[in-house]
């Protein structure tokens, strides 16, 4: 009873007491599911339900932030009726940027407003301070103490942003019709499987299936049902398992192992990272696919790149379509460079100069600048790579910097995008990109996979400075001895073994994967529930101590 009282009372919880990996989020999920069956027959009553329950969801995780979100439901959702029914298109793009204001003003402000300040600090030798004038004005209104007067994240911010900007932008290019009433838009946005940690849903994509008759054959459930089993297996046996019985305990103190012991530990990072966000993401199609909805796919075995670009069409395929649709496209994409482009890469210079501190970067632009120049010179259709180039550049790293307010975001942004600038020209004179050598196919795999884990050390180490520790443990101390090694094995040997058997399942060929599934699928009822009892206990006996939260709920 304790616990009812705890989970469904008026009173805020944290969002990882709600994450999929804890019971009160499944005991919250069969009570909402009981009346789901009773009310799912009428689409308005379904839609009001589930848009409830989910506000309800958010403000046990959120607070009063939930009050953000009902004024981003309510602002976007009459945004969207207005700019369908004007047809000047001044009027037109003047709602949309409004619509982009209103939204990224709240996204900057929560997430970001402490990092530019500061920054600006910083780069400018000042001492200001941030303070929340929202927080100010609603306690004077509703009394002290009402709201944290500190800047906090609301959860989610970054994935609902994104989604209530696509929503209007589809609209005004006539690529889908706005919702019928607000009640269908607050399900959109506020659905609980997706609205804190993704994937980002596109309009267009889900909200014909609102207009649509609950459907749920017993092939479905059990799909749906294998699907939530191999996310908690990712997430708790892959993720956190090797995060809490190695990766941590290497990546937190670097100085304390040899070299080589921090790459194993960032392959596992790699690892851990993919089994921590692909594993929330099956969770949420497994049991969005037990209401009758269909959320798309956000992974597609990304290890099994061979280039930069082919892991980034694989890897959190929500925002790179998000940032392809709604950024790159509208730079100018691979055809033309806009003012925004120019404008946008030498912001990005400037801060990333004075964020890092790398003053050789100004060497950096300009050389690169001479060179596009000299190379248009001799052929003019170089105006073309130059603007694709700028483009991704300032796609991947705005990419970083949605990731987090830190200087390594920006700089793990930016690296990936130089990767994709160099590989899209290097493709071009590659002797083997069309090669079907399995050496040269293994090979593409290898080198993908370990660039994708270098610039991930600014990823994992978000503090300033802490990368730079365990970059001169790998190149300074590598100190590769083979009895100390044998030691690392044997002290770490639970983690290091499911690391390998991760790997083994991520590699093995996709037609064995489905063969598991649809092995399941077919199965009697009984055995199925034979598995899921099986399943549980292997799950509760891998489950950690100390409680590891979804890494993506920070963004």
């Amino acid at each position: 009873m304790e616990s009812l009282h705890r989970i469904f009372s008026f009173t805020s919880m944290s969002a990882e007491d709600l994450a999929f990996n804890r019971l009160d989020f499944w005991i919250f999920f069969l009570a909402f599911m009981v009346l789901f069956s009773v009310l799912h027959k009428n689409k308005l009553v379904r839609s009001m339900f589930i848009a409830a329950a989910s506000l309800f969801l958010y403000f046990k995780t959120s607070g009063f932030f939930v009050t953000l979100l009902a004024l981003s439901v309510v602002v976007n959702f009459f945004l969207g009726k207005w700019i369908f029914k004007v047809d000047n298109k001044l009027g037109r793009k003047w709602i949309i940027a409004f619509s982009a204001i209103f939204n990224l003003f709240f996204l900057f402000f929560f997430k970001y407003a402490h990092f530019f300040t500061d920054s600006f600090n910083k780069m400018f030798h000042t001492k200001y301070e941030v303070f929340n004038t929202f927080a100010q004005w609603g306690n004077g209104f509703f009394g002290a103490g009402t709201f944290e007067e500190m800047i906090l994240m609301p959860a989610g911010i970054s994935f609902f942003t994104f989604q209530s900007i696509s929503y209007v932008v589809d609209i005004y290019r006539k690529e889908i019709a706005p919702v019928k009433n607000i009640w269908d838009y607050a399900f959109y946005v506020t659905y609980f499987p997706h609205v804190l940690m993704g994937p980002i849903v596109r309009a267009r994509d889900f909200i014909p299936q609102i207009y649509q008759k609950f459907q749920l054959s017993q092939k479905e459930f059990s799909e749906a049902v294998f699907m939530i089993m191999k996310g908690l297996f990712k997430k708790i046996v892959l993720a956190d398992f090797i995060a809490t019985h190695f990766i941590d305990s290497v990546v937190d103190n670097p100085e304390g192992f040899p070299g080589y012991v921090s790459v194993i530990a960032m392959w596992g990072y790699s690892l851990q990272i993919y089994g921590d966000f692909s594993g929330y993401t099956d969770i949420a199609i497994g049991i969005s696919k037990l209401m009758g909805f269909e959320l798309l796919p956000n992974f597609n075995s990304p290890y099994k790149a061979n280039s930069v670009a082919d892991f980034w069409r694989r890897w959190h395929k929500s925002l790179g379509s998000w940032l392809k649709d709604y950024l790159y496209i509208p730079l100018g994409g691979n055809k033309k460079g806009t003012i925004g482009t120019f404008v946008a890469i030498i912001i990005i210079f400037v801060f990333l100069i004075f964020i890092t501190g790398w003053y050789e970067l100004i060497f950096v632009y300009v050389g690169l600048m001479s060179l596009y120049g000299i190379a248009i010179l001799i052929s003019p259709k170089v105006k073309t790579f130059m603007y694709r180039d700028l483009n991704l550049l300032i796609t991947m790293i705005l990419g970083g910097l949605w990731h987090g307010a830190s200087q390594n975001f920006v700089i793990w942004g930016a690296m990936n995008g130089l990767a994709l600038v160099i590989y899209n020209h290097w493709k071009k004179v590659s002797p083997y990109e069309k090669s079907s050598w399995w050496i040269v196919h293994f090979w593409k795999i290898l080198f993908t996979f370990n660039f994708i884990t270098f610039t991930r050390i600014w990823f994992r180490l978000k503090t300033e400075g802490a990368p730079n520790k365990m970059l001169d443990r790998i190149f300074n101390h590598f100190d590769f001895e083979w009895e100390k090694f044998t030691v690392i094995l044997s002290t770490y040997a639970p983690a290091l073994l499911i690391m390998l058997l991760g790997f083994f399942i991520h590699w093995i060929p996709q037609k064995w994967k489905d063969f598991m599934v649809s092995s399941f699928v077919k199965t009697h009822m009984v055995v199925q529930m034979l598995i899921i009892a099986v399943f549980i206990v292997i799950l509760y006996q891998a489950a950690s101590d100390s409680f590891h939260p979804f890494v993506y709920l920070e963004f």
